[in-house]
């Protein structure tokens, strides 16, 4: 599996990003998808799902803020994020997940691919 996070940059508070993350080596119409963030200093965590079906899940810190979306005839996951702030800042990565059905936000297996991330620095 390889995938490839880009859109990240500078941007100033309150301004909006759309990251995308094209997936090759997997059967991507079958697969949940997600998109974590690490920011300096804290583990990995995991902001928004999709699943297979298009059904989207969030975490509390990103809910009404942030929308997954995918492109199966493009294999590549979206991020749209509105309303950035400086707390949003960290390198963002897609994987592939199993998301835990019902959805909260936990998933049961990933990928080993995480891909150099695409890094969003929120400042004025």
């Amino acid at each position: 599996v390889q995938l490839q996070a880009s859109g990240g940059g500078l941007v100033q508070p309150g301004g909006s990003l759309r990251l995308s993350c094209a997936a090759s080596g997997t059967r991507f119409s079958r697969d949940d998808m997600g998109w974590f963030r690490q920011a300096p200093g804290m583990q990995r965590e995991l902001v928004a799902g999709i699943t297979n079906g298009g059904i989207t899940d969030y975490s509390e810190a990103v809910k009404g803020q942030f929308t997954i979306s995918r492109d199966n005839a493009k294999n590549t996951v979206y991020l749209q994020m509105n309303r950035l702030k400086p707390e949003d800042m960290a390198v963002y990565y897609c994987n592939v997940v199993l998301l835990r059905r019902p959805l909260s936000m936990t998933y049961l297996r990933w990928t080993d691919s995480w891909g150099q991330g695409t890094l969003v620095t929120v400042s004025s």
